[in-house]
């Protein structure tokens, strides 16, 4: 083993070689870029509750659901959007013996189709893959896409203040051409047919237009409708009769067969336990390095801010052309 001062000499005469190198390169002309962007780690396990070998994995789906990255106001480290988030984490439960049971803690209002059906569309083919039993929990609201991703689940827990339903799609779009118009702004389309720039906020709807839009929405509500007659097996005209749009109680939703049980958190990993035969289980979360899990009702990151939250949800409605969402919007 070399001494102390041989090892201290070999390291100074490294970093001084580092150094010429550096300097060499900036003189010839080479720019030196530094990444010095903190880089997202792979997912650990941390249990939260419970002893056992057998697992029931929590999983959380906190706020606006959208294929789109959480965004936040300031200073912020990389972000991995909800949807990859979900497929890692079910990736990881997959591939683990253990994992008896998954329970999915639903907090959001919904988002837009496209993600709120993928992310059924993920969790119900787990089930599939996996053979496991998968309970939905929802929180403080479970509405529009929100209830549409518990439909995946084998069980719906409502807590006994949850706000559900809100069955339906909206569109939103802006018309500023008042607002134009009073700028002396006139902006021109060039266009291949007449329907081309249709949802513009540059000019108003036409009536036809207007038909072309409501037949879209109509076809997605039908998609919402024949996921509850299918998954719920309530029949197609009571589901049309109670799926206008409104919001319901927990305890409503249950007489109306929207959800199965009303209780907390604990009663819903406790149907999921009693689901997979399980009598004695360690609840686990996946979680990234430095993010906090402690208990069940730790959750993922997510904006505490009211301007936050409402930067995040307005990225939804402000964008280029209308978008499609099942979105509990007062």
């Amino acid at each position: 083993m070399g001494s102390p001062s041989l090892a201290l000499a070999v390291y100074t005469r490294g970093m001084r070689m580092t150094r010429l190198i550096a300097l060499a390169l900036i003189l010839s002309g080479c720019s030196l870029s530094i990444d010095l962007t903190p880089r997202i780690q792979p997912l650990r396990e941390q249990t939260v509750e419970g002893t056992g070998a057998d697992k029931v994995l929590l999983l959380d789906l906190s706020g606006v659901i959208s294929e789109a990255p959480l965004f936040t106001l300031g200073p912020q480290a990389p972000q991995v959007s909800m949807l990859a988030r979900v497929r890692e984490e079910l990736k990881k439960a997959e591939d683990d013996d253990r994992v008896r049971a998954l329970v999915v803690r639903i907090n959001s209002p919904g988002g837009t189709a496209t993600a709120s059906d993928i992310l059924y569309r993920e969790i119900s083919a787990f089930k599939e893959r996996k053979k496991v039993p998968v309970v939905a929990a929802i929180m403080d609201v479970g509405a529009s896409g929100g209830y549409y991703v518990a439909l995946a689940a084998d069980t719906i827990v409502a807590h006994p203040t949850t706000v559900t339903g809100s069955i339906g799609v909206v569109m939103l779009t802006l018309n500023a051409e008042g607002l134009l118009q009073k700028a002396g702004v006139s902006p021109i389309t060039i266009k291949s047919g007449a329907k081309k720039d249709m949802g513009s906020p540059f000019r108003g709807l036409t009536e036809e237009e207007r038909q072309i839009f409501q037949g879209v929405i109509d076809d997605l509500y039908g998609r919402f409708v024949s996921l509850i007659v299918k998954d719920r097996h309530i029949p197609e005209a009571r589901v049309r009769a109670f799926a206008d749009g409104r919001i319901y109680t927990a305890q409503q939703a249950k007489e109306l067969g929207l959800v199965d049980r009303v209780g907390y958190l604990e009663d819903a990993i406790e149907a999921a336990k009693q689901a997979a035969k399980v009598s004695e289980a360690r609840v686990i979360m996946y979680h990234r390095p430095r993010d906090y899990r402690s208990n069940i009702y730790s959750g993922t990151p997510a904006p505490e801010r009211l301007e936050t939250s409402l930067v995040q949800l307005s990225s939804l409605l402000i964008g280029p052309g209308p978008r499609f969402l099942y979105l509990w919007w007062p």
